[in-house]
């Protein structure tokens, strides 16, 4: 079992929505050009292909929702923050396609 949690895209866009997540608490993980195409206002980026020399920048006290365009990268992340001593980590399973496709977005 992972030290993280998982959640789906309807209550994760049900917590975006209602305004319970600020920009810190979202981490989107996809390059710049993925970013570029689609991606949440209320989020932060940073790309995998940067992201250890950014991730001190997550804030430890406070539960944090990962996110990329299908679900293995920030899967990846939080295995990789857990193994830093991140706690209160959380995978947004299916990405950013299954998120933008509750807005009737195709992201594919």
């Amino acid at each position: 079992m992972e030290p993280w949690s998982n959640i789906e895209p309807e209550p994760f866009m049900a917590l975006v929505r209602e305004g319970k997540l600020s920009p810190d608490q979202i981490i989107d993980v996809r390059e710049m050009d993925e970013w570029n195409y689609y991606h949440l206002d209320n989020s932060t980026l940073m790309p995998l292909s940067t992201f250890q020399e950014d991730s001190d920048a997550i804030n430890k006290d406070r539960t944090v929702y990962v996110i990329c365009a299908h679900g293995v990268r920030s899967a990846a992340v939080c295995r990789y923050l857990s193994e830093r001593g991140y706690g209160n980590l959380t995978n947004v399973i299916g990405g950013m396609a299954a998120v933008s496709s509750l807005d009737g977005f195709q992201y594919d």
